[in-house]
């Protein structure tokens, strides 16, 4: 396998991640998941903890990627290797922007201040502001509705007009 094509393969498995990640979180956790991801919504379920059942994600979702990565090594099926590092990598990039910069758990950049970066605040307290099962909406995380680039007032200014961006 050529270099080219292993990087090929490693960016499209990062890129395919955003779309999993989507679907995970609309359908697994804010489906038969929920009791895991429900204290992700509701901090008063914590209890003072730092950790959430929320957490216990992380084992599920590293596990197609420590498999893809381990059965690339052991067999000749070297491109699996690649798509568990893409899994990986994306893996970081949510757990960076998300645990880390999002929700703060770690004091690392608190300073990012760009427009994407407050699309994707914005993005997810809209997620956030439901604090139920259903009527969620940007379930994503890398890829932002075009809203979100937009100040809050622009929203309810756009909504009153009946110019209502799809979620």
């Amino acid at each position: 396998m050529s270099a080219i094509q292993a990087i090929l393969i490693t960016l499209a498995a990062v890129g395919g991640m955003e779309f999993v990640a989507w679907f995970a979180h609309k359908y697994i956790m804010h489906g038969f998941g929920w009791k895991w991801h429900e204290d992700h919504h509701r901090p008063d379920f914590k209890e003072g903890r730092w950790f959430e059942k929320n957490d216990l994600f992380f084992l599920v979702f590293a596990t197609p990627g420590i498999t893809c990565i381990l059965l690339g090594t052991l067999t000749a099926h070297t491109w699996l290797f690649f798509i568990g590092l893409g899994i990986t990598i994306y893996g970081a990039i949510y757990f960076l922007i998300h645990d880390v910069y999002i929700h703060q758990r770690f004091s690392w950049f608190r300073q990012l201040d760009s427009k994407y970066s407050r699309a994707i605040l914005r993005a997810h307290g809209s997620h956030h502001a439901n604090q139920g099962k259903h009527d969620c909406e940007s379930f994503g995380l890398l890829l932002v509705n075009p809203k979100y680039f937009k100040k809050r007032s622009e929203w309810k200014k756009e909504a009153a007009n009946g110019n209502v961006t799809a979620h």
